[in-house]
């Protein structure tokens, strides 16, 4: 229990002040990435001191290698090794995270132990039923299943390491609050990144950094290791599973127009190591793939720099204006019809607005201040001055909008959840925004033992897969806070498996 309380407030420092690198005996000898910085940008991106394992100590055989290490890698690490399974995790970037460390929002789950402490009365099979209905009823059935049943005690395991996400909030396409996230209200994917690092660390886990796995080895039709590319060289490493974790290719856009081409020009959120690797490297051993022309467009994305802004802001109450300062569209319904409401307007932009009390209960947007895309006004009138919309329009919008919230009915568009708070504290804030391309919902087909699947349905032995890797669990469109969710449920049962596979 003591260890618990030390590394959660340990992490609740370093997520609202800078991250400290961690060094382990398997990090002895280590390169280090970027400075380490104060700033909350920094906090969230992961792009913080971290120590990694100097190459020269890559084995030449493990029982689990894991490449990747977002939240679904490091997760599967954590599990394989505290299952008993020699670990390494090799990651083609130069810092760990992937996109878990551009995560906002927070992570769904359901009948948790916050939901019982605030009294918010949540339900699996609800949160199931909203899922399948935004994911167009196409989600993967058993897993979308195994997901949900199993989100609360992921929120238990992180929580058991220190890695705690009390604070509560909501996205597009859910009725209940069930999106969780640091105490503080900060962005989920810094906090979340720092506590997995620090939790392979203190196992002493070796992480390789620029580690390119550019094959998977077989033998006596298993797979059996890896050949990777580091430290300027070529080596093959055994192993007696191996899991791919290496996320989704949103950003590769020449690969996303191909298989979608109305989304050919837009803008990407994701890190440039988002280019499907892992897919590929599956695909070559006979792997299938499923929905993979399923690419979600997130509809607040900042233009100019690509970042996204946090549904956690509408989900808090912030609502959404077009040029002439008006609502067009309930902000929570699920991404894809927001977007599509977006892209329909003329000009196909619209603002985030917020007021003073909800820039306190989202902590991300003091990042997007520092970057300079928030615009404020002292009053309602300075803000329209501020981003060129009618100051007459913009005033009864919010009118309109805190009398909807005051009766808890929006006449206007039928919005239901986030509305807990109106938007009368000055000052006032807005973002542009306009759609761009976020999650590929597409990926490798596994099982529920995350077991990645050949086109005849038959499990590839050794070789398992979670997180955005993966296809399935999402359908057509993916809520808010679903993919947390995806990376640790199955990142954690991904190193379960794969550790129990070795002892057969």
């Amino acid at each position: 229990m003591k260890k618990k309380v030390w590394l959660g407030a340990l992490l609740s420092l370093l997520a609202a002040v800078f991250l400290i690198a961690c060094g382990s005996k398997a990090s002895n000898t280590a390169e280090s990435s970027t400075p380490a910085s104060s700033s909350k940008e920094e906090a969230v991106s992961g792009a913080s001191e971290k120590v990694y394992t100097d190459p020269a100590e890559l084995k030449d055989s493990y029982d689990v290698l894991v490449i990747g290490s977002g939240g679904a890698g490091m997760a599967a690490a954590v599990s394989a090794h505290d299952a008993g399974a020699s670990v390494a995790v090799l990651e083609k970037m130069g810092e760990v995270g992937g996109n878990t460390a551009k995560s906002s929002a927070g992570m769904n789950a359901s009948q948790t132990k916050f939901q019982d402490k605030e009294g918010i009365k949540d339900s699996n099979d609800k949160f199931y039923e909203e899922t399948l209905k935004g994911g167009g009823g196409t989600n993967d059935p058993e897993l979308l299943r195994y997901l949900v049943d199993n989100s609360a005690s992921a929120i238990d395991w992180l929580d058991s390491m220190g890695i705690t996400l009390s604070n509560i909030t909501t996205t597009g396409g859910m009725s209940e609050k069930r999106t969780h996230r640091p105490a503080d209200g900060s962005a989920v994917g810094g906090y979340l990144v720092t506590g997995l690092y620090h939790n392979l660390a203190e196992r002493e886990i070796p992480m390789f950094v620029n580690a390119d796995v550019t094959n998977l080895e077989e033998k006596d039709g298993k797979i059996s290791g890896v050949e990777v590319k580091i430290d300027g060289k070529t080596k093959k490493v055994a192993a007696k599973a191996v899991v791919i974790a290496t996320g989704g290719f949103g950003a590769d856009l020449d690969k996303v127009a191909q298989l979608n081409p109305k989304l050919k020009g837009y803008v990407t959120t994701n890190q440039a190591g988002s280019t499907g690797d892992g897919i590929a490297l599956a695909e070559a051993k006979g792997a299938a793939t499923v929905d993979m022309e399923q690419i979600q467009i997130h509809p607040t994305v900042e233009q100019e720099k690509s970042y996204l802004i946090t549904e956690a802001i509408r989900g808090e109450g912030a609502i959404l204006v077009n040029s002439k300062g008006e609502r067009f569209f309930n902000e929570l319904e699920t991404r894809d019809k927001v977007s599509a409401a977006i892209n329909g307007l003329e000009p196909n932009y619209a603002y985030v607005v917020f007021d003073s009390a909800l820039k306190d209960r989202v902590k991300a947007i003091a990042q997007y201040e520092k970057k300079g895309l928030v615009k404020s006004g002292e009053t309602v009138a300075d803000l329209a001055k501020a981003i060129d919309v009618p100051e007459d329009a913009l005033q009864t919008t919010l009118e309109t909008w805190n009398k909807a919230v005051a009766d808890k009915s929006d006449a206007a568009f039928g919005r239901s959840s986030g509305m807990d708070h109106a938007l009368d504290t000055a000052p006032y804030y807005a973002i542009k925004i306009a759609p761009g391309v976020h999650h590929t919902m597409g990926g490798l087909k596994i099982n529920t033992n995350t077991e990645v699947l050949n086109k005849e349905g038959q499990a590839i032995p050794g070789l398992y897969a979670a997180g955005e890797v993966t296809g399935g669990v999402h359908g057509k469109n993916r809520i808010g806070g679903n993919a947390v969710a995806d990376i640790i449920v199955f990142g954690r049962q991904a190193g379960e498996q794969s550790a129990q596979f070795v002892k057969k």
